[in-house]
């Protein structure tokens, strides 16, 4: 079966915000409201300089996909690429399609000159860290404060 990695299109928003409220109820027991993570979604598509979704598809079915948004840094003269909202399908999970997401994304990120790829990842995910480290990421020594506003 191929696997290939290309660029999100409008005609994929569905399956986006289906994804997006997957994981969010798969790894943090919420439970999003549709209309805002719909707009939240288009909101990418509007405004290219918010970020890139890349979508990963078998055969030509799509089967998983991920967010890449910008922070910039004045220490770095560059962009930090934050990779977010990543979901695979569960049947195609631990076959390979967020390795070459991850791939994608760095090819992307050394050929913009991005400052490091960065992400988020649950404390006590200890599966995720072990699949981030395996790709040569390495925990930050920042810890991360948050105001819902």
């Amino acid at each position: 079966m191929t696997l290939s990695i290309r660029p999100a299109t409008v005609a994929d928003i569905p399956a986006l915000c289906a994804w997006n409220a997957a994981m969010a109820r798969e790894t943090e027991g919420l439970e999003l409201d549709p209309a805002v993570l719909e707009r939240g979604v288009h909101g990418v598509f509007e405004r290219p300089q918010r970020g890139l979704y890349l979508v990963a598809e078998r055969d030509g079915a799509a089967v998983g996909g991920l967010l890449v948004t910008y922070e910039w840094s004045d220490w770095r003269n560059g962009d930090y690429w934050w990779i977010q909202s990543v979901y695979v399908l569960p049947e195609a999970r631990r076959d390979g399609v967020f390795r070459a997401l991850y791939a994608e994304v760095a090819r992307r990120a050394r050929e913009a000159r991005a400052a490091s790829l960065r992400l988020y990842v649950e404390a006590e995910n200890r599966r995720a860290q072990r699949t981030y480290a395996g790709l040569g990421m390495r925990p930050s020594h920042y810890a991360m404060y948050e105001q819902v506003l």
